[in-house]
């Protein structure tokens, strides 16, 4: 991907922070006029500039801020238009009448344009100042549970995560802010936190996936320094409710780049403490565990890529088959048949793995459906390969077999029957199902016939 596109004058250049650090608190900040950046306002979406106008027109400061603002100095098209203004929730909430607010911990504006929603938050201060009217409340290890300090431009710089996350774009003058350095970090492809790392992972341990995710995204370098703070922090992952690790893991996979975030979270330590279970199978050197998933994570760019839809339930079939498929066999040797192996394996995992993320029930039954789609895909008896065709979630299970048979978990004589049976109408799957009934079909010993006369009463 390009780097950022733009040109530092005299007058900028001397505020540029040195490589290795981002600039001190009360450092001036970097401002480039709208003649000496890239970011048009034909990029940005209507109803972003609609409620940038109009909170300006009202008399209250307001900014594209984050990751629009880096996407577009990228050259990139952002999917997302967050703003930061000094007006409250509440005087956000009066001038827009399609405005909703949310959250405890964050006081958000939400502003509603059909299925666009436009996020926007009152700058932060910092949830040390005694004086301010809001307080900022952390737990026993240090993890901001809320936050609403509200402060000012300099202060909500500060405190954002990335620097390249902590750039402004500025509607009255259409020209970019950076305080902390993040144009230099942007131009030079580095992922820089801002602050000391291990006090802001304690106030919030999911900055260590964000790292890795834009990281992955942007292709940005992680520094030695946060590389080394972020794995020593990585236990801080267990503190993060389960609920919220769902979403998270989402951003992670769903992205577009989910092949370059595996390896990341496992370089860093993360993937572990998000999937315990799977990687002990990856420890142990399970020799399908690995190359199943990186291939489904190729898999999932090329969609992505392709703009082909992807689904939540099949990426966490996959990151969690490796411990299904090792609880089942140890179910069969118990002496359970196949089927109920794989029932019992599939509720053993999932209520495990619900100590670390909470997958939604509507997601679970899915899986599941995926789990036990392997077992009717490879027991062809009779009519069942007819039934199964019809069902919901065949597709999804035919998926998931061709990809355990492209690690040579399968047999590939399997996945060469059905990808031939989908390709077939009604009458030639019927026919298909007859040929493989004769041939498994035990062959009838014939019976000697008996010479005429032969065992008849003699006389």
């Amino acid at each position: 991907m390009g780097r950022a596109r733009w040109y530092y004058t005299d007058s900028t250049s001397r505020n540029k922070p040195p490589a290795d650090r981002t600039p001190a608190i009360d450092t001036p900040p970097i401002i480039i006029p709208r003649d000496q950046h890239n970011i048009s306002r034909a990029n940005i979406s209507e109803h972003a500039l609609k409620v940038l106008y109009r909170l300006h027109k009202a008399g209250y400061a307001a900014y594209l801020v984050g990751g629009g603002v880096r996407d577009l100095l990228l050259g990139r098209h952002p999917k997302d238009f967050d703003i930061a203004t000094d007006a409250r929730p509440e005087e956000v909430r009066r001038l827009f009448r399609n405005c909703r607010l949310i959250g405890r911990r964050f006081r958000l504006a939400h502003i509603h344009f059909g299925r666009e929603i436009i996020e926007v938050a009152t700058f932060r201060g910092q949830p040390q100042d005694e004086d301010s009217e809001e307080v900022a409340n952390a737990n026993g290890e240090g993890m901001l549970v809320r936050d609403n300090v509200y402060g000012d431009l300099e202060s909500d710089a500060w405190r954002r995560d990335f620097t390249v996350n902590a750039l402004y774009y500025n509607i009255a003058d259409f020209s970019v802010v950076d305080y902390t350095g993040g144009l230099e970090d942007l131009r030079e492809g580095v992922l820089r936190m801002i602050g000391e790392p291990a006090v802001r992972f304690a106030e919030d341990p999911v900055r260590m996936l964000r790292a890795v995710r834009f990281a992955a995204k942007l292709e940005f370098r992680i520094p030695a320094e946060l590389g080394e703070a972020i794995r020593a922090e990585a236990p801080r992952m267990g503190s993060v409710p389960p609920a919220r690790l769902f979403d998270e893991v989402l951003k992670l996979f769903l992205s577009g780049h989910a092949q370059r975030t595996l390896e990341l979270l496992r370089e860093y330590q993360l993937f572990g403490h998000l999937f315990p279970l799977t990687e002990e199978m990856l420890e142990d050197n399970d020799p399908f565990a690995l190359p199943m998933i990186r291939q489904a994570m190729v898999n999932t760019d090329a969609r992505i890529m392709a703009d082909r839809p992807v689904t939540p339930y099949f990426l966490y079939a996959v990151l969690l088959w490796p411990p299904v498929r090792e609880a089942a066999a140890r179910y069969r040797e118990e002496g359970h048949s196949a089927l109920q192996a794989m029932h019992h394996a599939a509720d053993e995992v999932l209520a495990r793995q619900r100590d670390h993320i909470t997958i939604p029930r509507r997601i679970q039954n899915p899986i599941k459906d995926i789990w036990f789609g392997q077992w009717r895909l490879e027991n062809r008896r009779g009519k069942r390969p007819l039934v199964f065709a019809e069902h919901p979630r065949f597709r999804a299970a035919y998926d998931f077999l061709l990809l355990r048979c492209d690690v040579g978990e399968v047999d590939p004589e399997a996945c060469q029957w059905w990808t031939e049976f989908q390709e077939k109408d009604d009458e030639g799957r019927r026919e298909m199902c007859n040929l493989l009934k004769r041939d498994r079909a035990p062959r009838k010993r014939r019976r000697r016939r008996k010479p005429r006369g032969q065992g008849a009463a003699t006389e």
